[in-house]
């Protein structure tokens, strides 16, 4: 007895839909998307912690609010290559599996270093690399800008902020001076005869920026097809928010001048907030619109170049099995996740207490005068505080902090970590003067308070004051699987005391011996110390 048709007229309406959408898929199609589809819920199952993180950010960040509109930009990205697809074959392509490797090993590096954004970036690239696999060469070619506009979904640019700090301030003093008013610049607090401002972080313009950047890139590639005019577009994209940046911060000092700080800082907000990134974008627009070079309908790729490309024809031809693929990624993932579990085990062994130093010419004296400074070690599982005086008076303030291993948490070098915790009433000025080894920053509280702060890391024989070379030899260590504990050291001094603070940071770390005798002293816990 033949099986019984069913007629798709007759079906529940989301049984139909489903029906027509794979009728619309052709045949030759539909295994691979099944398997791609496969691939990416696992991925995205195995490395959730890291798609939470990333969606939390998009989600909570006004920073990275424009990231929402990413995954419905992709889809439209994609639904505009559909007809080119439909004539290209997949096939599994065992070089797609490089890439994966690769991005597990950036995973790997992320997850030892503490760096969720080369975690995050690793997450998005295994989807890249999934797909090349399960995909093939050419219809990775014919794909080539959606699978590349993915790494939008990552959210960066926090690096960028006290850079565009620093430019924002000198971009305001020369728009200050233009308009002939009277200002002085200490890093980046400007005072004018209106008030004392401060281009902080929220004022540095990375939230526009980056979003422009994202929007940029999307407008070049659809919009314009030469090379020369999508460059053009791109630097207007880059360098228009920041030149609009330094105008509105200065519109905001000018205004404080007529009509108040209060008065200026609600309308700042209100412009910033609601008409600024708008402004930014149909200015760029309106410059870039009559230059933009493609015509509406003209097709994102060309199926028949691709088909006809002889290097994509023998890349096509280092197949793999369906299965063998699908299994290989899987193992790599298991050999990587594995990894990090047993890496994660290993914590070096710590002293029950911190020694305080004794320092010749200096002995202890009470915390709490001058504006309150405490640097914050978050994670760390033993922390000593302490403030030394010299007979004239001169004061200096030590902070240590001792890890025994460095993970999510536990961050020696982490954002906000040390000398300048985040969220506190002191804000960074300005990079201080060169210390042997060590980072240096000059940063101030209300008042002004100007104080300089040195920092040091330690992590087996490796003493720096960079946050990069740290992160390099935690990583080292966690690779090869060695337990070895980090420390980081912080020597500051307020200004105001006669000598200058970088005076009295050396005078007192050279009274102690050299930099490894610290360390090597103050986590001995020979004598009691204090966390």
């Amino acid at each position: 007895m033949p099986p019984e048709t069913v007629n798709p007229a007759d079906l529940p309406p989301l049984q139909r839909l489903i029906v027509r959408l794979i009728d619309r898929v052709p045949v030759f199609w539909r295994g691979p998307l099944l398997r791609l589809t496969l691939a990416w819920v696992v991925l995205f199952v195995l490395f959730l912690p890291d798609w939470r993180a990333m969606a939390w950010q998009w989600w909570d960040s006004s920073t990275y609010n424009h990231i929402l509109m990413v995954p419905a930009i992709l889809v439209w990205l994609v639904s505009q290559r559909t007809a080119a697809l439909a004539r290209l074959q997949p096939s599994t392509w065992w070089p797609g599996l490089l890439v994966c490797a690769g991005a597990l090993f950036v995973w790997l590096l992320g997850e030892f270093a503490g760096l969720a954004m080369a975690q995050q970036l690793a997450a998005v690239v295994l989807l890249q690399g999934s797909a090349l696999t399960v995909l093939g060469p050419q219809v990775a070619a014919a794909l080539l800008f959606p699978l590349g506009y993915m790494v939008f979904l990552v959210p960066f640019g926090d690096e960028l902020i006290p850079t565009l700090q620093t430019v924002t301030a000198r971009l305001t003093m020369a728009f200050l001076a233009i308009s002939q008013v009277p200002a002085t610049i200490d890093g980046v607090f400007i005072t004018t005869p209106g008030g004392y401002f401060e281009v902080a972080e929220a004022c540095s313009g990375v939230k526009f920026l980056i979003a422009m950047i994202a929007y940029g890139t999307l407008v070049a590639n659809v919009c314009f097809r030469r090379w020369p005019r999508r460059a053009a577009f791109m630097a207007a994209a880059v360098v228009v928010p920041i030149l609009a940046n330094g105008l509105r911060a200065w519109g905001t000092i000018w205004i404080a001048g007529w009509y108040g700080i209060a008065f200026a800082s609600g309308f700042d907000h209100v412009f910033y907030g609601w008409f600024f990134f708008a402004f930014v974008m149909a200015l760029v627009m309106a410059v870039g619109w009559r230059f933009f070079d493609r015509a509406i309908d003209d097709p994102m790729v060309d199926p028949a170049a691709i088909l006809a490309s002889l290097l994509l024809d023998r890349l096509a031809a280092l197949r793999i099995g369906n299965g063998a693929a699908l299994g290989a990624l899987a193992g790599l993932c298991a050999l990587f996740l594995g990894w990090a579990a047993l890496a994660e085990r290993m914590a070096a062994p710590l002293p029950a207490d911190l020694a305080l130093p004794q320092v010749r010419g200096w002995s202890m004296v009470a915390l709490g005068s001058g504006a309150e400074w405490m640097p914050l070690h978050g994670g760390a599982d033993r922390r000593l505080r302490a403030r030394y005086g010299d007979a004239a008076g001169h004061v200096v303030d030590l902070s240590f902090a001792l890890y025994d291993r460095q993970t999510d948490g536990k961050e020696a070098g982490g954002f906000g970590q040390g000398a300048l915790p985040l969220g506190s009433h002191w804000a960074w000025e300005r990079a201080g003067p060169d210390f042997a080894f060590g980072k240096s920053d000059v940063i101030q509280a209300p008042g002004p308070v100007h104080r300089l702060a040195v920092t040091w890391y330690r992590d087996g024989g490796v003493i720096t004051g960079s946050n990069l070379r740290l992160k390099l030899a935690n990583m080292l260590d966690r690779l090869l699987l060695r337990r070895r504990a980090t420390a980081t050291l912080i020597l500051s001094a307020q200004d105001g005391q006669g000598p200058a603070p970088a005076d009295l940071i050396e005078r007192f770390r050279s009274a102690g011996g050299p930099l490894p005798a610290w360390f090597d002293h103050i986590a001995s816990g020979q004598n009691q110390g204090a966390r």
